[in-house]
């Protein structure tokens, strides 16, 4: 079964950890030059998430925001357990859990950056009484 209930929840929570990180001006400058424009495509429930690096801006729906050069398709559950900590993104790529388009590798340098959002992600979570999504 799906953690999430519907659409609005994975905006709620997996475009939340991106609002609280476009929110940290230090995070911010760091993402800012990579260029990466990045489209996660989730499944159950259905949900698109593009977040501009570049203008520091998050566009949630099919079709809004700028073109991608990089993208990520998973279950939503397997976006929630990431920003639980709980997979690794080049072990999820190379099972066939997560899959990408694009350069990769650029992504991949952004990683070490994305894990300063476990916290406040399980902060979230637990300020809103979700403990069924930190079991994930």
């Amino acid at each position: 079964m799906a953690v999430f209930a519907d659409e609005a929840e994975v905006y709620e929570y997996l475009g939340g950890v991106f609002r609280i990180g476009l929110e940290d001006p230090d995070l911010v400058a760091k993402l800012q030059p990579s260029g990466v424009v990045l489209r996660i495509t989730y499944t159950d429930p259905d949900a698109v998430i593009t977040v501009d690096m570049p203008n520091s801006e998050l566009h949630t729906g099919a079709g809004n925001g700028p073109d991608p050069n990089i993208e990520l398709f998973m279950s939503a559950d397997t976006g929630n357990r990431f920003w639980l900590g709980k997979v690794i993104l080049p072990v999820a790529m190379a099972k066939g859990d997560v899959r990408a388009k694009g350069p990769v590798s650029k992504l991949l340098k952004l990683l070490p950056m994305a894990k300063q959002l476990f916290g406040p992600y399980q902060d979230k979570l637990t300020a809103e009484g979700r403990e069924d999504l930190l079991k994930a």
